[in-house]
């Protein structure tokens, strides 16, 4: 016997909360719609097994189902099984509703993936207890996720200001170079420093100076492509990954960074900063046969010559292979103002 008399739950814990109904019953689909609307839920209903399976693949699919047993096309266990089989991160919740009672048909559905059961004629109390416990399930599994997330950021982004750190963005440099021999590609690298930061941080103090970072490093990640990738590479110096570029391509969109950081001041409190920065940059193509590392030698020259011509420039040399020594020499003169 059904039961009319049901506490609501609270609306808004569940608002966002998607249940998929698949019945071939039009009476039982209809009752259930009308119940979980009731009760806050979003529903979506669908008469046979095969648009309930449809619907649980896509990416968006409803993290909460209730399958009738017996439907047409595929039955509710059926589904149950492909749901489990698409191993999806996100987990789906299933509830089977079934007149069968028999504890054998019971542990056939659990095997099959379902999480829960209901028998038909269901409950008001039970089914809402029921889908509460389906809730709570999802609901620490989404707590679960977002906690492996903040782990994963704090491994491999720069604390002060958010972009990748260090090591992970010569992952991404390593990478983005075996792509580049795959796809007879290039990569351009590009290395910036903030201009006179140090008296940045001498004249205002250090939190000043780490809101300088933070700034530069907002306005970077906006000016970039959206498959670029900039990483904090260490102090007051960032690494640019420019996929499929190389010379003139280098030149223009460091000099569109350039601007980013140059043109509007920087308000940090009271303040207004007027900051620029050098860049240097190299590319690699695949005959060049580069590593990351002569890479980000060139660069770091480059840079040092944007440094030695009068900062807030760009400058790009051409990487050749095996001429990191000669590099490194070349950029202990320009630093040390022999050069």
């Amino acid at each position: 016997m059904l039961q009319n008399k049901a506490v609501p739950q609270n609306k808004r814990e569940k608002a966002q909360v998607r249940v998929l109904i698949a019945d071939d019953s039009i009476v039982s689909r209809h009752l259930l719609d009308v119940i979980l609307r009731k009760w806050g839920y979003d529903v979506l209903a669908v008469p046979d097994g095969v648009e309930a399976w449809e619907i649980l693949q896509k990416n968006e699919a409803p993290t909460l189902a209730v399958l009738d047993w017996v439907m047409p096309g595929l039955t509710g266990p059926e589904v149950c099984r492909l749901v489990r089989q698409l191993n999806k991160e996100s987990y789906t919740y299933l509830i089977l509703l079934t007149s069968r009672s028999l504890k054998e048909d019971l542990i056939e559905g659990m095997e099959a993936g379902a999480d829960d059961y209901v028998t038909k004629p269901f409950d008001q109390h039970e089914l809402q207890a029921r889908l509460r416990a389906g809730i709570r399930i999802l609901e620490l599994q989404a707590e679960l996720l977002a906690t492996r997330e903040q782990l994963r950021e704090q491994a491999t982004c720069d604390s002060l200001t958010s972009l990748w750190n260090r090591s992970t963005t010569l992952e991404i440099l390593q990478k983005e170079l075996a792509r580049m021999q795959r796809e007879d590609s290039s990569v351009g690298l590009v290395m910036m420093d903030i201009d006179r930061f140090k008296s940045i941080n001498d004249t205002y103090g250090h939190l000043v100076g780490d809101e300088v970072l933070r700034e530069a490093s907002r306005r970077l990640k906006a000016a970039v492509r959206t498959y670029d990738s900039v990483g904090r590479y260490g102090g007051e110096e960032f690494l640019i990954i420019l996929p499929g570029c190389h010379t003139h391509s280098i030149q223009a969109q460091s000099e569109r960074l350039r601007l980013a950081i140059s043109e509007q001041p920087i308000h940090v409190g009271n303040l207004e900063l007027h900051v620029t920065a050098s860049f240097g940059g190299t590319y690699a193509l695949p005959a060049f046969d580069a590593v990351s590392e002569g890479l980000i030698r060139t660069a770091d020259t480059a840079l040092y010559q944007a440094k030695r011509e009068g900062r807030d420039c760009v400058r790009v040399i051409r990487y050749e292979a095996g001429a990191e020594h000669q590099l490194e020499l070349d950029r202990q003169l320009v630093s040390s103002g022999k050069s």
